[in-house]
């Protein structure tokens, strides 16, 4: 069963994708923005970003109506990333993740810090990078597969108390029959067409094959923001989605 049908699905998602606003400035990114409408994505900034611009671009953007995903992978001791998880839900955030390999006393500081909010952001742990391959994992001293690490991360932020992952679409259907249906799975590396990819994102996906496999969420950059006509593009992915349900 595809997670677009469960009841966490309805009540939380309007729509399965995220743009990932990869702009080096405020300006181009609301230029860019200006052209969407809340209804048909969410938004992520990640550190590039969000280091330009700050705090005052992603309360603008939610002020706008949008879903925001703060997406700055927070790593760190227990109560630093619980300090910065709980400011990020008083900036009211949609989404906001942490590295699974920061351990289980980190995510669990985290999942309590903001468990109260007014807005409880959903927190999401990152296993393994797109961008790697099993020989990176190699040099890490990881001598497992990537499918066997994103697994074990996956169950330890499970039992973390976080409500899903990031990970390669590649990885979702075992983590959906491993993890449950209200497990939310964010999969980057979202192509239109796989064929030829020269980005830096090595385990990728398109919108239909990643939503066949069991993912929640679907992160694109380029395919949406240097489309000649975004909304087209959203509307066809949720158009997808919507007849895949």
């Amino acid at each position: 069963m595809n997670p677009l049908i469960t009841d966490f699905a309805r009540t939380e998602q309007r729509t399965p994708v995220i743009v990932a606003l990869d702009f080096a400035d405020a300006d181009s990114t609301l230029a860019f923005v200006r052209r969407l409408e809340p209804s048909l994505c969410q938004l992520k900034i990640g550190k590039e970003l969000f280091t330009a611009s700050g705090r005052s671009l992603a309360e603008s953007l939610i002020n706008q109506g949008f879903k925001l995903f703060l997406d700055l992978k927070y790593h760190d001791i227990p109560n630093t990333v619980a300090q910065a998880c709980r400011v990020a839900a008083d900036m009211g955030v949609w989404m906001v993740d942490v590295h699974a390999s920061g351990g289980r006393r980190m995510m669990e500081a985290a999942a309590e810090a903001v468990a109260n909010s007014v807005q409880k952001p959903l927190l999401i742990g990152v296993t393994v990078l797109t961008s790697m391959a099993k020989e990176d994992l190699a040099e890490l001293g990881i001598g497992i597969s990537i499918e066997e690490q994103v697994l074990r991360l996956a169950k330890l932020v499970q039992s973390s108390g976080l409500d899903g992952v990031v990970c390669s679409a590649h990885e979702a259907a075992p983590l959906r029959d491993a993890l449950g249906q209200e497990f939310a799975l964010v999969t980057p590396g979202i192509r239109l067409d796989t064929a030829g990819n020269k980005d830096d994102q090595r385990r990728i996906m398109t919108p239909a094959q990643a939503l066949a496999a069991g993912s929640t969420y679907l992160v694109m950059g380029r395919p949406v923001t240097q489309a000649a006509d975004p909304v087209a593009v959203l509307r066809e992915v949720n158009t997808l989605a919507a007849e895949m349900v």
